[in-house]
């Protein structure tokens, strides 16, 4: 079955853009903090934990801690899915699809 010219300009287009997409992706740095500064985590775009910051006075009470660092981690995870969305929505606004197919 042979595919017409313009639906393989268009898959070929869609493909780099894909392609576009996890380059960016992957280049996303988030920092979310918890505890007014206490414990600090840095997250790439594939939510790989680059970092973890945590002051010494963190550090007297357990739970906190564990709290904090779970507070932290969860941040900077949801800044990463907004910060990702929001280059799919840019990249796919491009394509002129209409209202509401994104």
């Amino acid at each position: 079955m042979r595919i017409p010219g313009n639906m393989q300009k268009m898959m070929q287009q869609a493909q780099k853009m894909q392609e576009q997409l996890q380059q960016q992706i992957a280049e996303i740095r988030v920092e979310a903090s918890t505890g007014g500064g206490m414990v600090t985590v840095k997250m790439d775009g594939h939510k790989n934990v680059l970092s973890i910051q945590i002051e010494e006075d963190a550090v007297e009470d357990r739970e906190m801690l564990q709290d904090m660092v779970r507070g932290a981690v969860n941040e900077a995870a949801k800044r990463v899915d907004d910060e990702a969305q929001g280059k799919m929505g840019g990249m796919l606004g491009g394509l002129g699809l209409p209202p509401g197919m994104l």
